[in-house]
């Protein structure tokens, strides 16, 4: 939340400051913000009703499945152009002097967001990482130390273990959503050159061979991440060697307890943690960060020896409603409308001035939580380690958000039984196979994706793939 340090401490006051300098700035403008649920049913029913806010604070995945009923504003044009709150400053040389886009520090992760029609409906004002906390008093009486590489993380699990601690505390969202990404990043990296079928000119600079979702259903038509592909079956396998150091409940969201009362000695959790620890006037030892070691050849075969990838994202993602034009007639062309709008002008004028550093600052940097996407805008001290987790490379895909609700929520359920044994590896698999092959006849149905495009690029880029080891059976 922008208005409360996740639920600790007094109200945040950064972002009231800026809204009144805005106020200020522009005395015709009075700004509310309210705090409202950001269930998919509440917001459908405002949007549909004309009662949205201008400006909402929502993950922006709950915006693209609605963008064809225009209840969204496109930013593209905003966003290519420059930031007028520079251009008043009078050097050209100045993140947002030429392009709106210059001002966000993490580019892969701000572009990354664009919606599957190619627009982009989101600022990213700033980023979460996650990474492991872990208890540093107890590692300095143990003797041990940050493991380097994945073999070194499972001897300090069983060391942690003969101790009487829980090793690692992990939700049950930890292993459907990090883990798979990390683990299908480490697998699958060394594949790129030959699976990387569609090469945004504008994206590629910034996401370096990221698969999309039609990409990933073209690969599962040629047999990838199926039971005949064993770079798959191996990221569950990882997984589930990896369960048995873990909480015993993975279903439980909150394991704060645990680690706070030195229970479990490492928690894999997200930066604004670093508040909950920070603030802590009675914690009884100290802690530190690390990130996921990368796997070496003596975890797998297929593993790249490059480090664990980025798998974070934007922490508050502002869009901006059809309210916003709601000072012009709607039977004009949604272009038109952008253009004529006096409204919509002042909704992106605030955008703009929040981004600015002084501004961004304030915000974000008012307690210790997320860290600042806008250039020359540091983090404070407390999320420095987030920061240079941050300076790796994106990940190669995100699975949460490459398919429909109904394929992470059988994920869920399947992924959950077979990390409890109830279920074996086949079975999963079998589930797994059959989820997935729904979701992408789902995806290519409503996309309708270039399918002929991509099968030329694959039979173009079969000399890529004619020395890798192990590839699925194609037909």
């Amino acid at each position: 939340s922008l208005l409360r340090s996740v639920g600790i401490g007094p109200p945040l006051q950064g972002l009231r400051d800026v809204i009144h300098a805005f106020e200020q700035r522009f005395p015709d403008v009075k700004v509310q913000v309210g705090q409202v649920p950001s269930v998919r049913e509440y917001l459908v029913t405002q949007l549909s009703s004309g009662g949205a806010p201008d400006i909402i604070n929502v993950n922006v995945e709950d915006v693209w499945v609605d963008v064809q009923k225009g209840w969204y504003v496109p930013l593209d044009t905003f966003l290519e152009s420059p930031n007028p709150f520079v251009v008043e400053k009078n050097d050209a040389s100045l993140p947002g002097a030429r392009q709106w886009w210059d001002m966000f520090k993490y580019q892969a992760i701000s572009r990354g967001k664009a919606a599957p029609n190619g627009k982009n409906y989101c600022i990213s004002l700033d980023v979460v990482e996650t990474a492991i906390f872990y208890n540093k008093t107890l590692f300095d009486r143990l003797g041990v130390r940050p493991p380097k590489t994945w073999d070194q993380f499972l001897v300090l699990l069983q060391r942690i273990e003969s101790e009487g601690r829980i090793p690692l505390l992990m939700s049950m969202d930890a292993f459907r959503d990090w883990a798979f990404d990390l683990f299908f990043d480490q697998l699958y990296y060394d594949l790129l050159p030959g699976i990387d079928l569609k090469k945004d000119p504008t994206r590629e600079a910034y996401l370096q061979g990221y698969l999309d979702p039609e990409e990933l259903a073209f690969l599962h038509r040629k047999g990838f991440f199926t039971r005949h592909d064993p770079r798959f079956v191996e990221i569950w396998t990882t997984m589930r060697q990896l369960r048995r150091f873990t909480t015993r409940n993975i279903a439980t969201p909150d394991l704060t307890r645990e680690f706070v009362t030195q229970h479990g000695a490492m928690l894999w959790s997200i930066s604004p943690f670093t508040y909950r620890l920070w603030a802590d006037r009675q914690l009884e030892f100290e802690w530190s960060v690390f990130y996921l070691p990368r796997f070496t050849t003596n975890t797998s075969r297929y593993a790249s020896g490059d480090p664990m990838c980025v798998i974070g994202g934007v922490a508050s993602q502002f869009e901006v409603t059809n309210s916003a034009v709601s000072d012009t007639d709607p039977s004009w062309p949604i272009e038109q409308r952008l253009v004529q709008s006096e409204r919509l002008q002042r909704v992106i004028a605030l955008l703009q001035f929040l981004c600015m550093p002084e501004h961004a600052e304030a915000v974000i940097n008012e307690y210790p939580c997320f860290l600042p996407n806008i250039v020359s805008v540091d983090p404070l001290d407390q999320l420095e380690p987030f920061s240079r987790i941050l300076e790796r490379r994106y990940t190669t895909t995100k699975w949460t958000f490459s398919f429909d609700l109904r394929f992470s929520d059988i994920l869920d359920r399947m992924l959950g039984l077979y990390l409890a044994d109830g279920i074996d590896l086949d079975g999963f698999l079998a589930w797994q196979e059959k989820n997935l092959t729904a979701a992408c006849e789902n995806l290519v149905r409503r996309k309708a994706p270039d399918m002929d495009q991509m099968e030329k690029t694959w039979q173009a880029l079969a000399p890529q793939r004619a020395g890798m080891v192990d590839l699925p059976d194609l037909p």
